[in-house]
């Protein structure tokens, strides 16, 4: 069932781990989904030592993908594990647009796991911005718009936070917004 109602889709600045008004966030993971740096780093952190040992029984996630854990030590009920890809300044353009996929489908796949355990509101990090080195405005642009059309593909109301590093993210991300 689609509707037309679009998703809530706000931004702030700050600090992911901290958020606690959501269902769930999104972890901008590695394959292994076993911790790493950045986000990913300051997440498996936050929820502690049974994060690691639920995120062992995954298997690793491919890039694109989404897998559940529970919250842990978090402040919300649920991770959302995503793998986003790794940019090459040296891809040419049939491999940049693979990457652009990719990252769209990080998010695609995020809203359908949410949506297939019933959680509606979520908060994102800026997946593949940091170390992966995806270009900002570009990956703002691919957020956004997937963030858009799998919540009016899968319907019902949404609620997206995008919660943000620094100013230029989210200048970035506010143009993005203002765009669509």
């Amino acid at each position: 069932m689609t509707t037309d109602e679009a998703p809530l889709i706000t931004l702030l600045r700050g600090d992911i781990t901290r958020v606690e008004d959501v269902d769930g966030i999104v972890n901008a993971a590695n394959s292994t989904l076993l911790g790493g740096g950045g986000v990913d780093g300051a997440i498996h952190r936050a929820a502690g030592p049974g994060l690691l040992a639920e995120c062992r029984t995954l298997g690793g996630c491919e890039t694109g993908d989404a897998k559940l854990t529970a919250g842990h030590d978090l402040l919300v009920g649920h991770v959302l594990h995503t793998v986003g890809p790794i940019w090459s300044d040296t891809a040419d353009e049939e491999g940049r647009a693979r990457r652009d996929a990719e990252l769209a489908s990080c998010y695609r796949r995020c809203l359908e796991v949410a949506s297939a355990h019933d959680l509606r509101r979520l908060a994102f990090p800026s997946i593949s911005t940091g170390a992966y080195r995806f270009p900002l405005e570009r990956a703002a642009r691919i957020a956004i718009t997937s963030l858009r059309e799998t919540a009016a593909r899968l319907g019902g109301r949404w609620e997206l936070r995008l919660v943000l590093f620094d100013d230029a993210t989210v200048a970035a991300y506010e143009r993005a917004l203002g765009e669509g």
